[in-house]
């Protein structure tokens, strides 16, 4: 997907931010095309813990399928976590964007920073292709899942993205992301 498609997509996030994409200033981070210095994806499921969950992802024809089926014994989620990297996130970045095409379901994006920190933000999904901004502000600082009080995330910070399906469920999950950028106002 060229600069230009990206330009002239409208975002229409409730309940996030509504934005034209024609205002917003953005950096790519992925359109999952494995050029050199695209961001490399790593698996992790519920199993680190003893859960049943399985989960995993293929990229094809520049799209990420993420798939496979939770198990609320014993966890309960699947996740992607890209391996850390320099990331083009600034001070005055406002979010994170993505063309993304879930299937009913709520689905986590999480950022890791450099400090250890990871924040998440639900993601929910209409089974059609949507186009969603997820500020900052709905960002909540997690560990192993849990609400932490901490320090207010900085975007400069950030170095790991992460995608996850946690929402108390069993059964099979499919998600596909067409690219993820950041987003500013």
């Amino acid at each position: 997907m060229n600069q230009m498609k990206l330009i002239l997509t409208i975002m229409t996030i409730l309940p996030f931010a509504t934005t034209s994409a024609a205002d917003a200033s953005r950096s790519l981070l992925t359109q999952f095309d494995d050029l050199p210095g695209d961001l490399r994806w790593n698996v992790v499921n519920d199993n680190v813990m003893g859960g049943r969950s399985k989960g995993g992802y293929k990229i094809q024809d520049g799209i990420l399928r993420f798939t496979g089926a939770t198990n609320t014994r014993g966890g309960g989620f699947s996740s992607l976590r890209t391996s850390r990297a320099q990331l083009p996130f600034t001070a005055d970045t406002d979010g994170v964007s993505m063309r993304m095409k879930g299937d009913f379901r709520t689905y986590i994006f999480r950022v890791e920073t450099r400090d250890g920190y990871t924040y998440w933000a639900d993601v929910p999904t209409r089974g059609e292709w949507q186009n969603v901004a997820i500020p900052f502000e709905n960002f909540t600082l997690r560990w192993r899942g849990y609400k932490r009080r901490g320090p207010a995330l900085k975007p400069e910070n950030i170095d790991s993205l992460g995608l996850m399906i946690y929402d108390n469920r069993d059964g099979p999950f499919r998600l596909e992301v067409d690219w993820i950028s950041t987003w500013k106002r």
